[in-house]
């Protein structure tokens, strides 16, 4: 049995969501490690990850659309409203979605759908750089 760790930081333009499943390709490539299971983690509690589709760019447009919709950005709804209207807002849809996702590597490649991507989901307006670590288990 064989680990391997390492951080990826994913710049973001404010809200959206950004897939970075090549950079996760990449570093699998560079472990060459056959089997095993894959934790991706954001480092973060106003961003998030999702497994979601790539193929057709609304799907993306769609789900920010919901989430604004899901959690309003009204600071007369929350207590927390220090960090600006868009954070608490920001921590409850972390809070709806993955911090981490665990996906199965098999013959040295993740085990995802055809049309699915790994994807970081910006909360804030403003851009930043966010933190994720992957972590690998396997032989």
């Amino acid at each position: 049995m064989q680990q391997y760790q390492t951080r990826l930081e994913i710049r973001t333009q404010g809200q959206g969501l950004i897939e970075f499943t090549h950079l996760v390709e990449d570093w699998l490539n560079e472990c060459a490690l056959e089997n095993g299971i894959l934790t991706v983690f954001c480092a973060h509690t106003s961003a998030s990850l999702t497994i979601q589709e790539n193929a057709d760019p609304d799907v993306q447009h769609d789900l920010q659309v919901f989430f604004k919709r899901l959690v309003a950005e009204d600071p007369n709804l929350y207590r927390h409203t220090c960090e600006g209207p868009d954070d608490m807002p920001a921590h409850i849809r972390a809070a709806l979605t993955n911090v981490s996702l665990g996906i199965p590597v098999q013959n040295g490649r993740m085990v995802l759908g055809t049309w699915q991507g790994i994807y970081l989901f910006e909360h804030r307006n403003a851009p930043h750089r966010r933190q994720i670590n992957l972590h690998i288990v396997g032989q």
